[in-house]
């Protein structure tokens, strides 16, 4: 799916690309969509096409942090109406350790948590509906949503557009065929780099929890 992804967003023009990035980051964010197409490797594919001259970085970077801030806001409302509807959905049916974690952080670390759940998949769908449903009021929570959005939001585009930088160059001094086998090595290096910090933040959450 993501490859289809990737490869038709090559092929419209720039204009429809923030449009589909800032969808698919405020649906992450606002209606959950995370748990089908992750944001954050749709932001990453924004950064490589920036990063081949498809669109512009000075544009995609604000792009994804009001998607980021907004979907984090719609939410943070819903989560207020529905939490714990939504929570006890089979949506979350095998989540609810998630859950149960999450909403102990908003208890013991409040704004805190809601920055840093912008940085872990899970509560990044699912820290703005904690948030709502514990009553934190929106001026403690806005700030802190604000700052996630902005960190979070520009370093992932900035990942995206230096891989991509970084390949065309590779591309241009050695060819086509090995820098693909280079590029392969790198995506290999990154998701260990990845799971190594998911790792890092399920123990850092299980920490918190005792």
């Amino acid at each position: 799916m993501l490859d289809s992804l990737s490869a038709w967003l090559q092929t419209v023009p720039a204009g429809v690309v923030y449009a589909v990035i800032f969808t698919l980051v405020f649906a992450e964010d606002a209606l959950f969509f995370g748990f089908v197409v992750p944001g954050e490797t749709v932001v990453i594919i924004g950064g490589v096409l920036a990063s081949q001259g498809r669109i512009e970085l000075a544009v995609l970077i604000p792009v994804v942090v009001v998607a980021a801030i907004v979907g984090d806001s719609v939410g943070y409302e819903i989560g207020k109406q529905i939490g714990p509807r939504l929570f006890s959905s089979r949506l979350l049916r095998d989540r609810q350790g998630g859950v149960a974690k999450g909403q102990e952080m908003l208890v013991r670390r409040g704004r805190t948590a809601v920055f840093f759940g912008r940085f872990t998949a899970f509560f990044r769908a699912m820290m703005p509906a904690m948030a709502g449903a514990s009553r934190m009021p929106y001026r403690q929570f806005l700030p802190a949503n604000a700052a996630g959005g902005i960190v979070w939001g520009t370093a992932t585009v900035l990942l995206g557009y230096f891989v991509g930088t970084a390949y065309e160059r590779v591309a241009s001094l050695i060819g086509r065929g090995l820098a693909v086998a280079v590029a392969v090595v790198a995506l290999a290096a990154f998701v260990v780099w990845r799971v190594r910090r998911r790792r890092g933040e399920r123990d850092a959450l299980s920490d918190a929890a005792d």
